[in-house]
């Protein structure tokens, strides 16, 4: 599943895209524009009625009987995930400009390639995302579906839930019930693999 992004746009470009406000708190480093499990990123959600852009750290908390953080989120019957999922405040948007995956075939070298995917008529898009607060600062996941036609080939397991523009609002705000509605395979036409 997907363990390595990309958001490569300028805080302000990110701002402007999200109608966010500024970072919380400000005194943050900023995010590389590769991203790995346990590294800061920027994630836009909403606080005391405004947009705002965050940066918290990537992998959720685990269940109890977990180990490791979670990267990424499948199991939306289990009763832990869909108590993150069903209050709206805990709900975030994870920005990225594209996405990886490995193949199933090693190379010659015995390496799995690695694959990006973007989508080319929308520069920033956004992963549908939960967050927590912890002890030692926010800690934040995306959820993952069945992989689309372009992803499939090359991992076949899940792909992340890429949110529409229009369906942000509703993934911030909307229902429980509304939202695992979106966790949909987006759709294979719009993508781009390299």
């Amino acid at each position: 599943m997907c363990n390595r992004y990309r958001m490569t746009a300028a805080q302000a470009e990110l701002a402007t895209r999200y109608g966010a406000g500024p970072i919380y708190p400000p005194d943050l480093d900023l995010p590389p524009p590769e991203l790995f499990p346990k590294r800061p990123a920027f994630v836009v959600r909403d606080q005391d009625g405004a947009r705002g852009l965050d940066i918290m750290r990537w992998g959720f908390p685990p269940p109890p009987a977990g180990k490791a953080p979670v990267t990424n989120v499948r199991n939306l019957s289990s009763p832990f995930w869909r108590s993150a999922l069903k209050n709206p405040e805990r709900r975030c948007l994870v920005p990225f400009t594209a996405f990886s995956e490995y193949g199933q075939v090693r190379s010659i070298d015995g390496k799995l390639p690695l694959h990006w995917f973007n989508i080319p008529s929308r520069p920033i898009v956004s992963f549908a995302g939960i967050w927590r607060p912890t002890e030692d600062g926010a800690k934040f996941a995306f959820l993952t579906t069945e992989p689309n036609s372009l992803v499939a080939p090359i991992h076949p397991k899940a792909m992340p839930v890429l949110l529409h523009d229009e369906d942000e609002e509703r993934w911030l705000h909307g229902s429980i019930d509304d939202v695992i509605e979106l966790a949909v395979p987006y759709p294979a036409q719009l993508m781009l693999v390299a």
